[in-house]
């Protein structure tokens, strides 16, 4: 809610034009992604000018480097399911490819929770 005397739209439209009219109305992204996957340019792909948006092109920009969704999102200063949105649509022209975060990278093991509670407590 905005405080009396803010206009309630400034700050969900940042640049102009709102996340829906970014993403053409999508509300999910056609490749499923992780806010930890890693996105790359590939250098190649079919990038139509047609399909491409100022925000597809400066995502397309921050992916020279391999770079993290919620990186991107945060540059890019649209919500994490626009900037998946955007970037959904550059991995399906072959532009930006995704490498996943492998999923036994989190572990539920007790001995390791219990440890990272332990650590987090001597560093209070």
């Amino acid at each position: 809610m905005a405080a009396p005397g803010e206009d309630p739209d400034a700050e969900a439209d940042l640049f102009g034009v709102r996340p829906y009219a970014v993403t053409d109305g999508r509300t999910q992204p056609s490749t499923p992604l992780d806010l930890m996957s890693l996105v790359r340019a590939t250098g190649g792909g079919m990038v139509a000018p047609d399909r491409l948006g100022v925000e597809h092109a400066q995502a397309l920009k921050l992916c020279q480097v391999p770079t993290s969704v919620a990186e991107i999102a945060a540059h890019l200063r649209r919500p994490v399911t626009v900037a998946k949105v955007l970037l959904s649509d550059l991995i399906e022209l072959g532009a930006v490819i995704a490498r996943f975060p492998p999923s036994t990278s989190y572990s539920n093991d007790p001995d390791v929770l219990r440890a990272v509670i332990d650590g987090l407590r001597r560093i209070v």
